[in-house]
């Protein structure tokens, strides 16, 4: 083993919002301060439990990824385990996702875009 893994980096056009989505989806700490990451308008973090660090990095001409097409590739989708998935769907569309691919029949994944459009799964376990 070289390294453990510090914190996943999003760029996005607004951080504090979207690191409000994603506490909205994992419970945590917005903005906590931790001595390895600086805090301002253009950077925000989620601390969530368990101990998985997102960042959120603003970037003014973000460009979202498209899916499923390749215009923009998706570049790094997040998947999230859930006991139900019904529920979470809710859950998550009422904190701002957007529904991309429900799919068919007894499937057990979902894929949803973050409000900044990144593209992520929930995942039934």
């Amino acid at each position: 083993m070289i390294a453990d893994l510090q914190c996943v980096v999003l760029d996005c056009p607004a951080p504090r919002e979207l690191a409000a989505f994603y506490r909205a989806v994992l419970g945590g700490d917005v903005d906590r301060s931790d001595p390895r990451w600086s805090l301002g308008e253009g950077w925000s973090t989620l601390h969530a439990p368990g101990g998985l660090v997102l960042c959120f990095q603003g970037v003014a001409d973000h460009r979202p990824p498209t899916w499923p097409g390749p215009e923009r590739p998706q570049q790094f989708p997040l998947d999230f385990g859930v006991a139900d998935l019904d529920a979470a769907q809710e859950q998550v569309l009422a904190a701002g996702a957007t529904l991309l691919n429900e799919g068919a029949g007894a499937r057990s994944r979902r894929v949803y875009a973050d409000p900044a459009g990144h593209p992520f799964c929930l995942v039934r376990h």
